[in-house]
């Protein structure tokens, strides 16, 4: 018994040390492999707009890159990553091309808006794919909409308030709406508003000034507070702003500012084209000197700055720092400022204005005040030998610098202001009498003029350009507006000479005059 049980032992051994064929193991149950599906490659818009009536629903057709791609959320979005809250998706289906799709898009506003947006696909739980954007149009009653081809501003003032003031603000609202140019959009935000300018301020069609509750970029420039509407009433052209401004560019003037024509329509009322543009500020973007210890200056014969003084009968005043705070102009800034004026004044009109050292290069920025000078002659802006709105600023430690440029609606492009003679306009304008008296700022100045050819020779395509934008909305501000009760204010004489023309004869004149004086200064300088 005992040999069997040991037998037995050792047959188990043998069997289980022993290699079983696989053929006789349980195997589990191989899965076959499932192909891999197809995936979603894109998803493109075909419709770059769409538009929608006030409550109602609009079609978008779209397509994905594989056409048995299948999917189950689709998402409307914004370009900032967010829901839309003036429409949303409400469903989608396939249409019967393979690979296309309809989506449904309801209106949720009663206002005209232009918004732009995209689909998203989700992919995944984190991941998407996106389409490019395309343009949602609402189509609302909006009190004073007009369509020029312009961008339309609205200001509405809280309870409908009239704006009297040039020193008190009313509270308001302020958008822009452009059908034409949806990337000009500007969504509704709070805002303050009043009045501003000398003279301008007693024509009926006023401008003013915006100071947006926060900083934002209009039109894509860089963001603000602040921003004047220009009501250019005198100027039957609408564009001797606009064109200054592309002369000033051409130089080596350090900011000029930025701007774009616009409808304005106040509290629901339009009330003609306005030229929107940056106001003359210290900042960062604007006039970019030191905000404790630079200064901005206006040589202004209107006298009505709060702090202001003469040397040599020129008229200056101090717009930066703050003349209405104490803390801001001190006492002690306001000494320093006007004998610093006083020491370049005396340089200039002394006999050894120009040396090279000690001469009035070591007070000023010659290149600025050569481009400054340029910009105001070409454009035959007499301002400057006023003077009125005319910019200087300096840094700290830095020299006195010309510009910006501002204000070329009066008496500009036109003979009227100077006899109808042919002469140069500025010739003898502030210290411009006595730097034109060194020989080398002269030199300085043509050589200047001439190197700005090519591109003040471009000027008159320029002109083209602006006429054919501003021709519709020139229509309806000439229905609004007689340029001609400038008169009025100017002793029964009309000012630019052009007031009783129609929109393209003042134009065609402002056209041939700046052909005219060009060559003039060309061959006079």
């Amino acid at each position: 018994m005992k040999r069997f049980l040991t037998y037995v032992t050792a047959l188990v051994l043998v069997f289980a040390c022993a290699k079983v064929p696989e053929s006789i193991i349980p195997q589990e149950e191989e899965v076959p492999s499932t192909p891999e599906g197809p995936k979603l490659k894109g998803i493109y818009v075909t419709d770059s707009s769409i538009s929608l009536e006030s409550g109602g629903h609009a079609t978008l057709h779209f397509r994905v890159e594989d056409p048995d791609c299948q999917f189950s959320e689709l998402l409307l979005m914004g370009t900032d990553g967010k829901t839309p809250e003036l429409f949303h998706l409400v469903s989608f289906e396939k249409s019967t091309e393979s690979g296309h799709y309809v989506a449904d898009i309801v209106n949720d506003s009663s206002d005209s808006y232009i918004r732009t947006a995209k689909l998203r696909v989700m992919t995944g739980e984190e991941s998407y794919i996106d389409s490019q954007n395309f343009v949602v149009k609402g189509k609302g009653p909006r009190a004073g909409m007009v369509h020029t081809g312009l961008p339309v501003v609205f200001v509405d003032t809280q309870g409908g308030a009239a704006i009297t003031s040039k020193e008190q603000y009313v509270s308001a609202k302020f958008s822009i709406v452009s059908e034409d140019a949806p990337q000009d959009y500007f969504p509704e935000v709070a805002c303050s508003i009043r009045g501003r300018g000398n003279t301008t301020w007693e024509w009926p069609k006023k401008p003013y000034l915006v100071k947006l509750e926060e900083k934002a970029s209009v039109f894509g420039f860089p963001e603000h507070k602040r921003w004047v509407l220009l009501a250019n009433f005198m100027d039957r052209t609408m564009m001797r702003n606009m064109v200054a401004m592309k002369v000033s560019s051409m130089t080596r003037l350090a900011w000029t500012p930025r701007s774009q024509t616009v409808e304005l329509v106040l509290n629901g009322k339009h009330v003609g084209n306005y030229l929107l543009i940056e106001q003359v500020r210290v900042d960062g973007d604007r006039v970019n000197i030191d905000k404790k210890d630079g200064y901005l200056l206006e040589l202004d014969f209107h006298n009505d700055n709060t702090f202001q003084w003469k040397d040599h009968n020129i008229p200056f005043a101090v717009k930066h720092p703050d003349p209405d705070e104490p803390t801001e102009l001190t006492q002690e800034k306001k000494t320093y400022i006007k004998n610093y004026i006083a020491e370049v004044s005396n340089v200039i009109y002394g006999s050894n204005f120009i040396d090279p050292v000690n001469g009035y290069a070591k007070y000023l920025d010659v290149d600025s005040f050569i481009d400054y000078w340029i910009v105001f002659e070409v454009m035959t802006n007499h301002e400057l030998g006023n003077p009125g709105s005319v910019f200087m600023h300096k840094d700290k430690d830095g020299k006195l610098t010309a510009g910006p440029c501002w204000d070329f609606d009066w008496g500009v492009l036109t003979f009227d202001t100077t006899g109808g003679d042919r002469r140069l306009i500025n010739r003898h304008a502030i210290w411009y009498d006595r730097l034109f008296q060194d020989p080398a700022f002269l030199q300085k100045t043509r050589d200047r003029i001439r190197e700005l050819l090519p591109q003040l020779q471009t000027i008159p395509d320029y002109i083209d350009e602006c006429e054919a934008l501003l021709s519709e909305s020139a229509k309806l501000n000439f229905k609004m507006w007689n340029p001609a009760e400038d008169a009025s204010m100017n002793g029964g004489q009309i000012i630019n000479g052009d007031e009783r023309m129609t929109f393209h004869e003042a134009v065609a004149r402002i056209k041939k005059n700046y052909n005219i004086h060009l060559q003039f200064v060309l061959g006079n300088l």
